[in-house]
């Protein structure tokens, strides 16, 4: 198993993370950072095969977390996965030996292609006892690979926030949820989660329905679709 530390300020953001990364074969979570000086007590507890870190941190920057890793001796592999678009944010990472560095927002298809040739990667290098160029001309061309293309979303729906609600969603069953019982569980504001709710429906991944109660106006209630199969 490859084992994962999540680091990022945003709850939200690190569930939503740590259920992708979950959900690959191959890959396990062993704990979660909200801060640099966390990030790196937890790297040196758990001495994580991988680091998803993020650049923006309350105490300091992710590039300054790479820093001290690096400067420790981590042995762990670093993926930058942050909203930080300028160059040089960009450079320093590469600089400090990050594998990949992923822009948010992006899709989940993105993140998970990323993991995969992450595993690939690491499996090719435990078979090799000295690699030729060859070798190196392949894992170099592997990292270098284009990124998949995002799916774009609507302005004001960010992709992760979709699929934590994504996932409420699923786990609610056939009864489904109200906006309200979405807001609760995802800490979203009731509008908010009303709006991603109703995302879903639009793209046809889940269905509304009206239940009407014994008084009041009748509640609106999603319910996630289940995928085709074949």
């Amino acid at each position: 198993m490859i084992s994962v530390l999540i680091v990022d300020d945003d709850f939200m953001v690190a569930k939503v993370h740590a259920g992708f990364v979950a959900a690959l074969d191959g890959f396990e979570v062993v704990g979660t950072a909200a801060t640099g000086a966390q990030a790196l007590t937890e790297a040196e507890r758990l001495a994580p095969d991988l680091i998803l870190l993020d650049v923006y941190l309350p105490d300091m920057t992710g590039l300054e977390v790479l820093r001290r890793l690096r400067a420790a001796g981590t042995s762990a592999d670093v993926m930058v996965i942050s909203a930080a678009r300028d160059v040089d944010s960009i450079r320093s990472a590469l600089h400090g030996g990050v594998l990949h560095y992923l822009v948010k927002p992006f899709d989940r298809r993105t993140f998970e292609i990323r993991l995969r040739d992450y595993a690939r990667l690491r499996a090719e290098f435990s078979e090799l006892q000295e690699a030729g160029q060859g070798d190196v001309d392949r894992v170099l061309g592997r990292l270098r690979g284009a990124a998949p293309a995002a799916v774009a979303t609507p302005k004001g729906i960010a992709p992760e926030t979709l699929e934590l609600v994504r996932q409420v969603l699923g786990a609610a069953g056939a009864d489904g949820l109200s906006a309200t019982e979405c807001s609760e569980r995802t800490g979203l504001a009731r509008v908010s989660a009303r709006r991603y709710l109703e995302q879903l429906v639009t793209v046809g991944e889940a269905d509304v329905r009206q239940r009407y109660g014994t008084a009041g106006r009748p509640e609106r209630r999603f319910t996630l679709r289940s995928p085709r199969r074949g």
